[in-house]
């Protein structure tokens, strides 16, 4: 297995703080990601380190939802979660320049996660860890940018 964690970036002409604020607020998500359609919180929660949420994930052959944990929340530097609590993290990393931010999007599938997919789907865990791979190294570039357009026509 390999290619099991990717990231890209892209500059966002808007302060790190907003885009914090945009991409925290995970009910949005659905709005820029082509796998996760939607997102909501656990009641009483909203963007803590130690809160939880569920987010809706569509592809043409299955739909399913997952529990994510925020791992991290640093207001205008990052904010990251775990499906799962365990299975794959998923961050963004903020860095002001002069032109605005560097918005940099990270996936990592963990090593419980591999092991959940190898109980889960037996002899096609490969299979099924390569198509989520590919759905990721896919996804970001088409997430970030999408994050870009709302971002800048606020």
């Amino acid at each position: 297995m390999s290619n099991l964690s990717h990231s890209e970036s892209i500059i966002v002409d808007r302060c790190a703080e907003d885009l914090y604020d945009l991409v925290s607020d995970v009910t949005r998500i659905g709005e820029w990601s082509p796998v996760c359609n939607a997102c909501w919180w656990d009641e009483g929660n909203a963007a803590r380190v130690g809160d939880w949420f569920t987010g809706r994930n569509v592809l043409p052959e299955r739909t399913w939802e997952t529990r994510c944990e925020v791992v991290v929340a640093a207001r205008g530097r990052e904010f990251a979660f775990i499906v799962g609590g365990s299975y794959a993290r998923w961050g963004y990393v903020f860095a002001a320049l002069s032109e605005g931010t560097r918005v940099t999007e990270s996936w990592e599938f963990l090593p419980e996660g591999i092991a959940m997919f190898e109980g889960k789907f037996g002899a096609d865990a490969q299979t099924q860890i390569a198509l989520r791979t590919r759905a990721a190294h896919e996804g970001i570039p088409v997430t970030l940018a999408a994050i870009k357009r709302t971002a800048e026509s606020a």
